[in-house]
Formats: structure tokens, C-alpha cells, sequence
């Protein structure tokens, strides 16, 4: 049976609604996804006493004021004559009150009658921008994240070194049992930390490490499940024919490994480094224990834990604060970002 004519959405409409609908999702889910740092920056840049004003707005901003004969005094919005005037309040009153135009004040004094309590005060913009001044100079940013760097770029070359040489071997290697092996690997991955919190911390201080930066960056060396799995699907897409070339030209394995798999895996291996070091620069619970006792070696993100239990009642300065230590990760991954992609899609070249 034939169809109607007029009936079928022509394929271009059709496709340019699903374009259409899968840009407006996804500028949907990025708003979602924007909202928490939006409410950061806006709160960082409040003033103190705009969180216990009633009516205060959600953009920073301070209360109007108006200067009449010297003085300072509040402005409200006031309903006179079917309009709203912004007036300053010069003398409240029970039922009258007397105001004064904030755009005419040469009329001199007008008695209003209501109450003033009822108004809603004026609020003019004023981000302050010295908040975040204030942040650096009241905890010690430069020693924290001097700290933090230290730790997360220590450990990150640690893992992306030890998982590339052990993922070199499960990809390229005849080992007895390498599959036995390699789910073995991979189900430490699943192993809870807690499970192994104490036995490792009792470890450790039988070593005398508590204390120092040493069980925080020495299991960076030895290789995570997780990075060795991503590194290992990247190096069985590499072409054996490569390997077999340079072991013709007398190449050993060593010297496949750096002059080969290495160059062709740099995506990989900067999306295992990148994982690794915006893991590192937020770990909170591996510093809060081994460093206890030794703030002179806390990271940011312990620093700043002592920072809000003194500041608890000042919002805008830990939201500040937050937003500074959030700074370098933002730069680093803007600037390896299409590196960053290629490597999470796991991506290798054609055999």
C-alpha cells in the first residue's frame, strides 16, 4: 500500500533534528555539569556578611548606599505614586519613615508611611576579587602546591613508567601463564582499599616510612592494574611487523620498547599519565595518613582540610581557595586535551 504523499518527514528535516537534539543534550548536560564550578566562582567572589543577609541575590554584590549631607545611609526600593523609587532611608519610623531620592535629592526629605522593614533593599555588583588574595596569604599556597606537584609528578612518571614496561611484557612476550597471570593483575583492581589499609600502613611503619613522602610515591613504581590493562590494548593494536623489522636490524627488546612503542604510544601513555596525576594532586586519605603529625609535607588537599576547620565560617575563602588549587590541573589538561582523547579512545595504527 502506497504512502501518502506529505505524510514522510523529508531526511534532511529528520536528520536536522537529531542534530538539533543531540546539541541541545549535550549543551544540557554540560550546563549540569558547569553548575557546581559556576556556584564556586560566584561564592568565591561574595563579600563576608552577603551569606547572613536576608534577600541577599546569588551574584556577589553588596548593599546600596546613598551619601546625603555627609553621611551614608541604605537605599530600598520604595512604592510611591504606582511606581518604584530607589530611596535611602534617613530616619526609620514604626509606620512613617522618612526617605530621601536617590535621583533627586534636592527635593529634600519625604515622609513615607508603611513599613520600612517590608522594603526590599538595592543591590549594586561587587565581585571581590581579593578574596582570592586573601586565600593565598592566609595558608601557604606556594609550599602546598609546591608539595602537591612534587608528589603528583613524581608518582605519575612512576606509574606510567613501571605500567608501560609491565604491559610491554603481557603484549610482546610468551610468558607461561601470562593470561593466568595478567587476571591476577587485573583483579587487585576490584580488591577494596580498606581491605589492605592496616596491613600496608603496619608495613610501612615497620620500614619507618610513616611520616615521609616514601608510602606515598614508592608503590607509584610497581605498577597499577589499571594503567597496565590501558597501556597493554594500546600495544596489541602496534603492528609486530615493526618489532620484527628492528630485531632484524639487531634491535633488543629494550631498545624496541623506547625506540618503538613508546613513540607510537604517546596518546596512551599521556592519558595513563594525566588519570594518574589528577588522581594524585586529589588524594586526600594516603597524605592525611602517612604525613599525620608533619604539615610542613602536607599536599593542597590536606592544607586545605586544616585551612576550612579554621575558616569554617568564611565560605567565599574556601570556595576561593578551592578554585586556586584547581587551577594548574585545569591548565594541564586544556593543554594536552586532544592528546588526552586520543589516548582514552585507545586508538593504534593501521596493520
Amino acid at each position: 500500500m502506497a504512502q501518502q504523499p506529505g505524510k514522510v518527514m523529508p531526511r534532511k528535516l529528520r536528520d536536522g533534528l537529531q542534530i538539533l537534539g543531540a546539541t541541545g543534550l549535550t549543551w544540557f548536560v554540560l550546563f549540569l555539569f558547569l553548575i557546581p564550578m559556576v556556584y564556586g566562582i560566584v561564592t568565591a567572589l561574595k563579600t563576608d556578611g552577603q551569606f547572613s543577609m536576608i534577600g541577599a541575590p546569588w551574584w556577589p554584590a553588596t548593599e546600596g548606599k546613598f551619601e546625603y549631607e555627609g553621611r551614608s545611609y541604605a537605599v530600598y526600593l520604595v512604592p510611591i505614586e504606582d511606581e518604584i523609587r530607589e530611596m535611602a532611608l534617613i530616619t526609620p519610623g514604626r509606620n512613617t519613615s522618612v526617605f530621601v531620592d536617590t535621583d533627586n535629592p534636592e527635593a529634600g526629605l519625604i515622609e513615607w508611611e508603611g513599613s520600612w522593614r517590608q522594603l526590599d533593599r538595592t543591590w549594586e555588583p561587587d565581585p571581590q576579587w581579593g578574596n582570592f588574595v586573601t586565600a593565598w596569604n592566609t595558608i601557604n599556597f606556594p609550599r602546598l602546591l609546591g608539595n602537591t606537584l612534587m608528589y603528583a609528578g613524581i608518582t605519575t612518571f612512576g606509574a606510567v613508567l613501571s605500567a608501560s614496561l609491565v604491559a610491554y611484557g603481557f603484549a610482546r612476550f610468551r610468558i607461561p601463564y601470562k593470561n593466568v597471570l595478567f587476571m591476577l593483575m587485573m583483579s587487585t583492581v576490584i580488591l577494596p582499599g580498606a581491605v589492605t589499609l592496616i596491613p600496608t600502613y603496619f608495613v610501612f611503619l615497620q620500614l619507618g616510612w610513616v611520616g615521609t613522602w616514601l608510602p606515598l610515591i614508592v608503590p607509584a613504581f610497581f605498577s597499577w592494574g589499571t594503567n597496565v590493562f590501558l597501556l597493554r590494548q594500546f600495544f596489541l593494536g602496534l603492528p609486530r611487523e615493526l618489532d620484527e623489522a628492528a630485531m632484524i636490524d639487531g634491535a633488543n627488546p629494550l631498545r624496541i620498547f623506547t625506540s618503538i612503542i613508546l613513540p607510537q604510544s604517546v596518546p596512551a601513555l599521556t592519558a595513563v599519565g594525566l588519570f594518574h596525576f589528577f588522581w594524585s594532586w586529589n588524594d586526600f586519605f594516603g597524605p592525611l595518613i602517612y604525613l599525620a603529625g608533619n604539615p610542613e609535607k602536607f599536599p593542597i588537599t590536606v592544607g586545605l582540610m586544616a585551612f576550612n576547620t579554621l575558616y569554617s565560617q568564611f565560605t567565599n575563602l574556601i570556595q576561593a581557595s578551592a578554585l586556586i588549587s584547581a587551577v594548574l590541573p585545569v591548565i594541564v589538561f586544556f593543554m594536552a586535551q586532544r592528546v588526552f582523547m586520543q589516548g582514552v579512545v585507545i586508538t593504534g595504527v593501521d596493520k
